[in-house]
């Protein structure tokens, strides 16, 4: 079954037909210099009004498009390696790719996504992995914050990304280990003066509206991708609505004592049956994290594996797991992974750590919309701290972690199904 309403693009009597106008091929297998910057040039080449086949499965996910000057010149000039195909061998890949016995298939990108990325003001882009990701590649993208949100500027965009985001109005949690640092001081500050300005009496308010306004742009079919603490506590924030989950150093009064036996699972997207954590003096939003703890003991062996799925039959998480490996090197987060026990049954699991209970890579559909979640901050630095230097992608041009990242930012741009009358 297609999700979102996606179609594949089969493209007929070319496959056969030595005539095809000259391609070029961008392979995304090992031989590539650099994975992160072909998604740039394929995002570059969307812009330009012109299409790109994503060869799902065929040499790590390459790229077909047409062989232009121009194309060329920007791959050389981002170290981009391509290779050139005449009309027989671009008909002959396509064929390969097309039979009925491989797990492969052809999916037309048409238009480039309008991407938003929800940071606050004074945001750098080396807080955040998915905007490092797009810095490098060269994607374009808007920033947007609260108050752009509840005034309905969603609707401008086609993806959405969250990262290192408390939706549960609680500071990130860092009461413990940070009230006294002075970024700590301004951040609660800002936060605070940012729902004063909006009407709204408490942070937790603020935000729970602001997940509902995001909800809205899901449904309506908008894409989300988020990653570390965006991810769960988005859902803590959907459960717990019009119910007090915050502890007094975080707004002023206790929270509710029977909040957990109230939260409404039905409402979330991803988790259910989860207790929240209202101790704000410990570290962590709720039971849905795996503790940091055990995977830092264990850090040799921290890996996840992508599962495989059928390229022709779901062509969603066979583009969102598109790689050049299949174990990828695992990251730690203020949410690294998910307890697999409190995950929906309605939801895509797309990564795992093998022989464990933790979920690394999730997918699933509301409404006519999608999101998908990432565990983890930043896949080059394993224990990303808050002032850590920004990592160097540079050094980092075929990284697995940034892949997935990455192909996130394409999947809006797949051909849409049309509907019938």
């Amino acid at each position: 079954m297609l999700k979102r309403s996606l179609s594949l693009v089969v493209v007929l009597g070319v496959m056969v037909c030595s005539a095809v106008a000259q391609k070029m091929l961008i392979p995304m297998d090992l031989s590539q210099t650099d994975h992160l910057k072909a998604y740039g040039i394929t995002y570059w080449v969307l812009t330009k009004d012109m299409p790109v086949d994503w060869l799902l499965n065929y040499r790590g996910g390459s790229f077909m498009l047409d062989a232009t000057t121009e194309i060329k010149a920007e791959c050389r000039i981002r170290g981009v390696l391509f290779e050139e195909l005449d009309g027989a061998s671009a008909a002959s890949i396509y064929a390969d790719v097309q039979r009925e016995n491989v797990n492969m298939e052809v999916v037309r990108l048409e238009k480039a996504p309008r991407i938003a990325v929800y940071v606050p003001p004074g945001f750098r882009p080396w807080d955040d992995a998915v905007t490092l990701a797009m810095e490098y590649a060269e994607v374009k993208y808007e920033k947007l914050w609260d108050e752009e949100v509840i005034n309905g500027k969603l609707s401008e965009y086609d993806w959405l990304h969250l990262h290192h985001e408390d939706f549960t109005g609680q500071y990130g949690k860092f009461y413990s280990s940070a009230a006294t640092q002075p970024w700590y001081i301004q951040q609660v500050a800002l936060l605070e003066s940012t729902a004063r300005k909006l009407g709204y009496k408490k942070v937790s308010e603020l935000k729970k509206a602001v997940v509902e306004k995001i909800r809205d742009y899901i449904t309506g079919g908008g894409f989300m991708f988020a990653m570390c603490s965006a991810t769960d506590t988005y859902d803590i924030a959907l459960a717990a609505a019009g119910i007090d989950i915050v502890e007094r150093p975080f707004d002023g009064d206790p929270a509710e004592p029977d909040c957990n036996d109230r939260l409404d699972f039905s409402r979330t997207f991803a988790f259910q049956n989860f207790r929240v954590i209202t101790n704000p003096m410990e570290y962590e939003y709720s039971n849905i994290d795996i503790d940091a703890n055990l995977l830092l003991a264990n850090e040799a062996s921290d890996y996840f594996t992508l599962f495989d799925f059928s390229a022709k039959y779901d062509p969603v998480p066979t583009m969102l797991t598109q790689c050049h490996v299949n174990v990828v090197r695992g990251f730690l987060g203020q949410t690294t992974a998910f307890h697999k026990d409190l995950i929906k049954k309605s939801v895509t699991v797309l990564a795992e750590r093998d022989g464990t209970d933790q979920v690394r890579y999730i997918h699933g559909n509301v409404g006519r919309g999608t999101f998908t979640w990432y565990g983890g901050h930043d896949p080059e630095d394993y224990r990303h701290n808050v002032g850590d230097p920004p990592t160097d992608l540079s050094l980092h041009k075929t990284s697995p972690g940034y892949r997935l990242i990455l192909n996130n930012i394409l999947f809006p741009a797949a051909k849409k199904k049309k509907q019938k009358t």
